[in-house]
C-alpha cells in the first residue's frame, strides 16, 4: 500500500508543481462556472473576467516564489 501511495504521489508531482496555485485555478475556474454567470454582468464580460481571475492568481503565485526565492527560506 505505501507503494501505491508514493507512486501516486510521483504522478501527482509529475503533473502538480505548485498545489496552491493549482488550487487557485480550481477555485477560479469554479468561480467562472458558477458566480460570473449570475452575476449582472453582460456576457461578454464572462471570458475578461475570467482571464483577470487567472491572471491575478498567476501574479500572486509568481511573487510569492520571488520572495521565497530572494530569501532562500519559505514564508
Amino acid at each position: 500500500m505505501k507503494a501505491f501511495v508514493k507512486a501516486l504521489g510521483e504522478v501527482w508531482g509529475l503533473f502538480v508543481e505548485d498545489a496552491s496555485f493549482t488550487l487557485a485555478m480550481i477555485v477560479c475556474l469554479a468561480a467562472a462556472a458558477y458566480i460570473v454567470p449570475r452575476a449582472p454582468l453582460p456576457t461578454t464580460w464572462r471570458g475578461p473576467v475570467l482571464f483577470v481571475m487567472l491572471a491575478v492568481a498567476l501574479i500572486e503565485n509568481v511573487a510569492r516564489s520571488a520572495r521565497v526565492s530572494r530569501d532562500g527560506r519559505k514564508l
